[in-house]
């Protein structure tokens, strides 16, 4: 069997100052940096405040091997806004490729993994935090890119 935690895809850092850190990131050759790419509407969307999720904003970095998220949490309660304000700037999340989303899904549930967020959309591609933070230290996640 295959680890659903094989491929990683990104690791996303909360930050408080999106422009600063994207800055101080440029200054150490880092980059270039886009805008999250919200992809279309999902047909399933459970997060713990939906505001919150909507409010929040990324900016990405596609290096050699992987990608760099900064994520903004904003200000309205989110699992984001509490590990800044709890935790301060850090590593919130590592992030997985998966090539069903669906089916990693189901196998973390069956690994015993509570669920912090998820979304799917039509054409199969989404996410799915696991609550891992009691015992990885962080959240990990499984995501399916769109085509």
């Amino acid at each position: 069997m295959t680890s659903i935690f094989n491929t990683l895809h990104h690791v996303c850092i909360v930050v408080r100052d999106l422009d600063k850190a994207v800055a101080y990131y440029e200054s150490l050759g880092v980059g270039p940096w886009y805008d999250y790419p919200k992809s279309g509407p999902y047909v399933e969307f459970e997060v713990p405040n939906e505001a919150a999720s909507k409010a929040m904003r990324y900016k990405c970095a596609d290096l050699a091997n992987m990608q760099i998220q900064l994520c903004d949490p904003g200000e309205l309660d989110s699992p984001q806004r509490r590990f800044l304000d709890a935790r301060g700037e850090g590593v919130y999340h590592l992030g997985f490729e998966v090539p069903d989303r669906d089916a990693a899904e189901a196998e973390g549930r069956r690994l015993g993994l509570g669920v912090v967020a998820r979304g799917r959309r039509a054409d199969g591609s989404g996410f799915c935090y696991f609550d891992t933070r009691a015992e990885a230290g962080i959240v990990l996640e499984i995501r399916k890119t769109a085509p």
